[in-house]
């Protein structure tokens, strides 16, 4: 009986043995468990805050490199737009250079023309010029030659004209006049008109005379008709 309850005294002091070391043992695991939970949970904070902090830098660095790139962008869109202008207007001065050298050109073909054509008018007007001379000292031999004998006498009238006026034509009143007019065209031919008193005759002594240049067989000529159409006249009148 006493055995008995001494093994069961010493089981329970066993048991109480055991469970004071499962406590401790628990308790000192739990703890130390406790701790490496809370150290790595710090560690474990700490890096999520170190990568968060990193995150947050490479995002802003990121969010001004892409403000950068956007900025840039931008300035280079103004900056192809400016070009673009230029070669615009460029293109648009090349253009008007060539209108210019092409008017220029042009200009200088006109002048050029305009050179030669009045180089031949000034080659036509000495000609001219020398043909009348020629005429206008024929015109005073042939005054010369007629005035004193004939009773010839020219006079300068309104339209560069000269009138030729014959006396001695007309027996019965030799101091009657015979007239006709002339000039020379711009060609340099003779015209005459004017006649008085009138000769039918006077378009073909200007023909002749245009042809043969010999204006003294032209005045005799026309005094000739001035003659012939009195001596008419007094048969008329007979």
């Amino acid at each position: 009986m006493m055995s008995h309850i001494k093994t069961e005294e010493e089981l329970d002091l066993f048991n109480k043995s055991i469970n004071d070391f499962w406590n401790r043992f628990r308790n000192t695991t739990f703890s130390e468990h406790h701790s490496q939970v809370v150290g790595l949970r710090d560690t474990y904070k700490d890096s999520i805050e170190a990568l968060s902090e990193r995150l947050s830098t490479k995002l802003k660095e990121e969010d001004r490199m892409v403000e950068t790139f956007l900025e840039f962008r931008n300035k280079i869109h103004i900056q192809n737009k400016l070009i673009k202008e230029k070669q615009d207007n460029l293109s648009k001065l090349v253009d008007s250079i060539q209108n210019k050298e092409w008017e220029i050109e042009k200009l200088t073909k006109s002048i050029q023309d305009l050179k030669e054509s009045l180089d031949k008018k000034k080659e036509i007007i000495s000609a001219a010029n020398k043909a009348n001379k020629e005429k206008l000292k024929m015109l005073q031999k042939s005054y010369d030659l007629y005035k004193d004998q004939l009773g010839l006498e020219i006079r300068k009238i309104y339209g560069a004209k000269l009138q030729f006026i014959f006396r001695n034509i007309d027996p019965k009143a030799p101091e009657k006049p015979f007239t006709f007019s002339l000039r020379i065209n711009e060609n340099g031919d003779y015209e005459i008109s004017d006649s008085a008193p009138h000769l039918e005759c006077l378009a073909e002594f200007q023909e002749k005379v245009r042809k043969t240049n010999n204006f003294s067989a032209f005045l005799a000529n026309v005094r000739k008709a001035f003659i012939a159409l009195v001596c008419n006249e007094c048969v008329n009148s007979v």
